[in-house]
């Protein structure tokens, strides 16, 4: 199968395994020498660590060690493989943080797998907490957006699933090793009340605004792996503003409320986007709280973006409403007034 659009062609290392020892060859040997390291001291780092050891074998490692251990080590050298394949550099801290992942990384599908399961009609997102399947055609052409372009729009009333799939998309990406961060961020816009008037720092100001964020990533990480992660900057969440001047590159970044970014905020956010990484625009353009007068830049960005190659849009209606039954029905009515008052 081709790779998708945004997709490098990512060959796993062939792994064979008996009682004693995990067997794992690798196609490519410059890579794998690159794998091993000066005088085989990424090995010897991971023999350490995970309490194994490994030993080459031609194109070949040979892992021995406790079978918990053999399988942990195995999805680290794996990991790391596919970053040199994409062209990503291996150092002795991507070395430590692919083993601080590796036994989330057990638990997910290959990204290859993944998408061929889309193909075969089957649509799951496997985090570490739970699975999840999208419920109508429009979230599961939007998670197929997700996985096969670079930059993804999701537009449509509250309730459909824009954010909260976006999160666990990239929640399986970090943990599958194909970013090395997941950036989440929101334009602090008050609906009615200043932060200037809220207590506490700017941190304890903008958190409320944050809070659907932090909601879904506890519903896909167990609470001790996403505080760590938030602490090694692994998983940020951050107002908007803070992105100007940034270039995230291996990142999975998602802008949610996005129509609540002004012309220039889109602008500036869309154009930080790096080497190796995703972004994810999700908004709805009936709930705009920006001054009146304000032009939305999610209207624009629609409008500039409209057939631009590598840019993905999806749309949802109330149809598309996973929360309680009567919020579709609410957003219905407004919708019809909104039409018979136009």
């Amino acid at each position: 199968m081709e790779p998708p659009l945004g997709l490098s062609a990512v060959s796993p290392p062939t792994r064979h395994a008996d009682s004693h020892e995990t067997l794992l060859e690798f196609p490519d040997n410059r890579l794998l020498i690159d794998l091993c390291g000066q005088f085989d001291r990424n090995l010897a780092q991971i023999e350490h660590k995970l309490s194994v050891h490994i030993l080459r074998r031609g194109n070949q490692l040979a892992v021995v060690g406790l079978p918990d251990a053999q399988a942990q080590a195995g999805a680290v050298l794996g990991a790391l493989y596919a970053r040199l394949e994409q062209g990503r550099a291996v150092d002795a801290d991507e070395i430590d943080a692919a083993i601080r992942m590796g036994e989330f990384r057990a638990d997910t599908v290959p990204l290859d797998q993944q998408l061929e399961m889309f193909e075969a009609g089957r649509y799951e997102i496997r985090t570490r907490k739970k699975q999840v399947e999208p419920r109508t055609e429009a979230q599961k052409a939007y998670v197929k957006a997700l996985f096969t372009h670079e930059m993804a729009f999701g537009i449509g009333p509250a309730g459909t699933g824009k954010t909260y799939l976006a999160v666990a998309v990239g929640v399986t990406m970090l943990v599958g090793g194909h970013v090395d961060k997941i950036i989440l961020s929101r334009p602090a816009v008050e609906a009615g009340e200043r932060l200037g008037f809220l207590p506490g720092d700017m941190k304890e100001k903008v958190d409320p605004y944050m809070q659907p964020l932090y909601d879904a990533l506890n519903d896909f990480l167990p609470a001790k792996q996403l505080a760590k992660l938030m602490e090694e900057k692994r998983i940020e969440i951050a107002p908007l503003a803070f992105m100007r001047g940034r270039t995230l590159s291996s990142a999975f970044v998602v802008l949610d409320e996005a129509q609540n970014a002004t012309t220039m905020q889109m602008k500036m956010f869309l154009t930080r986007l790096g080497q190796g990484s995703r972004m994810v625009i999700t908004g709805d353009r009936t709930q705009v709280d920006l001054p009146r007068g304000t032009a939305s830049g999610l209207a624009d960005a629609e409008r500039i973006l409209a057939g631009v190659k590598g840019v993905a849009f999806n749309y949802f209606t109330a149809r598309d409403v996973v929360r309680h039954p009567l919020v579709a029905r609410v957003i219905e009515a407004y919708e019809r007034d909104d039409g018979a008052s136009g």
